[in-house]
């Protein structure tokens, strides 16, 4: 069975920056073993496979390792597919996923999600500072920990235990700090446990970082980079219980792949 296969760069403009991820649009689902398989092979954070539902479409994402409840940089890569080579024109679409329905929109070469809140609460777990080498200023923890410091220099300086992240109790670590020159905050992500020792372009972590900042600086539009190497550029609303994820995406790679049938 030959089926098509993108990858496409998201959360950036430029060529290799940005989050890449796999896009396998599908007739009908294959077995989970398949689509994990696929997804080991392919070996980006996430590969992304969808099949139509009505005017609409089913979306699941999977790691190296597991599938995602919740995905940002590759349902953006899904609906960059969709606008630019099977559906071309086209500006609104829904997924149905694990986390309920998501919608993106387009405008130009921006693309806006639609995702749900994760707001985080704050807690006392001493072993996050001791497997990120630094005592954040505040901890809190969602479906991941959120772990803040005081400044970008930080963040970029951090070089975490991946292995004693990995034991942690929540998915990952999310860090973060004020941003500078334009940007309001900036973030990187670790997620060694689900095979991703660090994100470099984490759209759903908005769901996360949004209800943090928004409150710590009293606006509901930000400026957001994650300082990877990659570098990802995210402009973010808080909207209600929802937020806005805004970013751009280019295609590095189409081709085949060939499974069993």
């Amino acid at each position: 069975m030959e089926l098509p296969l993108y990858r496409i760069d998201a959360f950036t403009d430029r060529m290799f920056g940005g989050n890449p991820a796999g896009v396998v649009p599908l007739v009908r689902f294959l077995p989970d073993a398949t689509l994990q398989a696929i997804a080991a092979e392919n070996n980006q954070a996430e590969t992304a496979f969808f099949v139509p539902a009505g005017e609409g479409y089913r979306l699941r994402w999977f790691t190296p390792t597991i599938e995602a409840d919740l995905c940002g940089h590759a349902t953006l890569a899904s609906a960059y597919v969709i606008c630019n080579f099977l559906q071309p024109g086209r500006m609104h679409m829904w997924f149905d996923t694990l986390s309920g329905r998501l919608s993106v929109t387009r405008d130009g070469d921006l693309y806006t999600l639609d995702f749900p809140l994760r707001p985080a609460n704050p807690v006392r777990e001493p072993a996050v500072a001791k497997a990120l080498g630094a005592t954040p200023s505040a901890l809190l923890a969602s479906v991941s920990y959120l772990a803040v410091f005081d400044r970008w220099e930080d963040v970029a300086a951090l070089k975490p235990d991946l292995p004693a992240v990995a034991a942690l109790k929540l998915d990952g670590v999310f860090v973060t700090a004020p941003g500078r020159d334009g940007i309001d905050y900036v973030s990187r992500y670790f997620a060694p446990a689900a095979g991703i020792p660090e994100d470099p372009a984490t759209g759903s972590s908005h769901c996360i970082l949004m209800p943090y900042w928004a409150e710590r600086l009293g606006r509901k539009r930000l400026r957001a980079r994650q300082i990877s190497r990659r570098v990802g550029e995210f402009d973010c609303e808080l909207a209600g219980y929802r937020v806005k994820i805004g970013g751009r995406a280019v295609c590095n790679m189409r081709g085949s792949i060939f499974v069993d049938g």
